[in-house]
């Protein structure tokens, strides 16, 4: 009787074993990371600048602390994103077509990376700003560019930076979340 189980479970083990081997494999499609995206909630930039605006309480205003960088150059931190928007600002002193032709010539030099590049015009008259924000598709270094003017007297210049590989698919959800932001900082922008 002993032997005969030991027949038995030997047999099913072999069996077991053949059935196994039978599956197909399917490989599973690349994944990533669920993102938690915080709550919209917006605070009053408090700075010394000529201009204030709105930006997320999930980020820092910090202080641009590179040699080259002039007064109210400042870095919105997306920290938890790992995100981070440059802002530059500059006086007008009859020069704003250059700086919005190097606002586009910097935008466009993306385009070998990028698939598409949309231009989104801002006009506020109640707040006289100004401005045009570059939607750049693709896997491009910035996929965000913006500029805000008052045409006479003012220029301030965006851009948002991962410090991760540029990769569309595994970043949109971040950046269409960052770009509402955006729109809201051009929305609340106010020239002191």
């Amino acid at each position: 009787m002993k032997k005969f189980t030991i027949h038995v479970l030997f047999l099913l083990s072999i069996v077991l074993f053949l059935q196994s081997c039978e599956q197909d494999y399917s490989p599973k499609p690349r994944a990533y990371f669920r993102i938690d995206l915080p709550e919209k909630e917006y605070q009053k930039l408090k700075d010394q600048c000529p201009f204030s605006f709105d930006f997320p309480t999930y980020a820092k205003v910090l202080k641009d602390e590179r040699p080259e960088a002039e007064p109210c150059w400042m870095n919105i931190d997306f920290h938890r994103f790992n995100a981070r928007i440059h802002l530059s600002y500059k006086p007008i002193d009859n020069n704003l077509e250059t700086f919005i032709e190097n606002s586009r010539s910097l935008t466009y030099k993306h385009t070998s990376k990028a698939t598409d590049i949309r231009e989104n015009l801002f006009i506020n008259d109640s707040a006289r700003t100004y401005g045009l924000l570059y939607d750049i598709k693709g896997d491009a270094a910035t996929n965000i560019q913006f500029y805000i003017t008052d045409s006479t007297n003012h220029f301030v210049r965006g851009s948002l930076y991962f410090n991760a590989p540029p990769n569309q698919d595994s970043l949109a959800p971040v950046i269409d979340f960052i770009k509402k932001d955006i729109y809201h900082l051009m929305e609340t922008f106010k020239w002191n």
